[in-house]
């Protein structure tokens, strides 16, 4: 009797940590603007990045410049392991996390003293692709290429799919800050699929993290005896 007891009172916790945890996950609901977020780096609160971004360079890219009027300045370009590249001409400059129209306008300026109005064409040659990573509960937790338009819920489905321990509806949107740190997003998957209406679903940008927490019950069921567990939820339950 006293064994029953104990039982029945873990999986009130349990169902009691369950209800808390949703009461607190923020609601997603349609605004003229994005919802506010959290930037991990500095606790301020602030709106996540536009969706089309530009390309900022990265350790390891290369590109390849035209001039236009002096050909014989022609040459590719590696950002090196410090962020710097080096020029003909000019010698280093850091061009880490520049978009090619900064890289451009930064080209232009290094090359204005030895050349009379220098005309930079820059062309990406090799660069890191796009990607996200799906972490957690997913059934094939990793990286995967970002080929088009994709959703929170697409990319999901992409990794594996949920698990059983799954927390579906506190996923967690981690994206990256140019400045260092990310912007998180909670979102309530299993509102939006039982709704039946994703025209709420985040679009994927570029390096974010999708990751799948697991559900409260999961964490004490291994500590439950199955019999206890089936006769309390009900035959077919688990």
């Amino acid at each position: 009797m006293i064994s029953r007891s104990i039982i029945l009172a873990g999986l009130v916790v349990a169902a009691a940590m369950t209800v808390a945890a949703q009461s607190t996950a923020a609601p997603f609901t349609a605004a003229a603007s994005p919802d506010p977020i959290v930037t991990a780096h500095t606790g301020t609160t602030t709106g996540f990045q536009e969706r089309h971004a530009r390309y900022q360079l990265r350790k390891g890219d290369t590109f390849d410049l035209d001039f236009t009027l002096t050909p014989e300045f022609n040459q590719t370009v590696a950002v090196q392991p410090d962020g710097y590249v080096t020029l003909k001409g000019v010698g280093s400059l850091f061009v880490e996390g520049e978009t090619v129209p900064e890289l451009t306008k930064t080209l232009t300026t290094a090359y204005e003293p030895i050349l009379h109005k220098p005309v930079i064409a820059v062309s990406l040659k090799d660069f890191e692709k796009p990607y996200y990573i799906a972490s957690g509960q997913v059934a094939k937790p990793g990286k995967y290429d970002l080929r088009g338009d994709l959703t929170v819920t697409e990319g999901v489905a992409i990794a594996g799919g949920f698990e059983e321990k799954s927390k579906h509806s506190q996923v967690v949107l981690f994206r990256p800050l140019p400045t260092g740190g990310f912007q998180t997003k909670l979102i309530n998957v299993k509102k939006l699929l039982a709704s039946r209406d994703l025209s709420e679903d985040i679009r994927l940008e570029p390096g974010d993290l999708l990751y799948v927490p697991q559900n409260s019950f999961s964490k004490i069921r291994p500590f439950l005896p199955t019999s206890a567990v089936s006769a309390y939820f009900g035959p077919g339950v688990l």
